[in-house]
């Protein structure tokens, strides 16, 4: 993936509500869903809903699809997963990773 494609696609999800559209339709997997389904789930108007895929799908991170009077919308997993793969390549120089502690616990330090 080239870096102008990781910079469109973060800066699409940099949004609150195209964040969540995202992750609806990847739960959603494969079949989809309408934006009238993505409305009512979310709670985003019509109008406003219809901005933010137009923005998504610009990114190329959803696809479209008709099908009859309906538009079904897809998580583009090829996307998401190239840019996954972008952000982790040579994660930690080729060593494993450390895991981070958990918020709210204290490490001990060494005097």
């Amino acid at each position: 993936m080239k870096e102008q494609d990781v910079v469109k696609s973060l800066a699409a999800l940099a949004q609150s509500v195209r964040l969540q559209v995202f992750r609806a339709l990847v739960v959603a997997g494969p079949a989809g869903l309408t934006p009238s389904a993505l409305s009512e789930s979310l709670g985003v108007p019509g109008s406003a809903l219809s901005f933010h895929l137009k923005e998504l799908l610009h990114a190329e991170l959803v696809t479209q699809e008709r099908d009859g009077r309906h538009l079904i919308y897809r998580a583009a997993f090829d996307r998401m997963n190239g840019l996954l793969s972008y952000l982790s390549d040579n994660c930690c120089q080729g060593q494993p990773c450390v895991k981070q502690p958990k918020s709210g616990t204290t490490r001990a330090h060494s005097t």
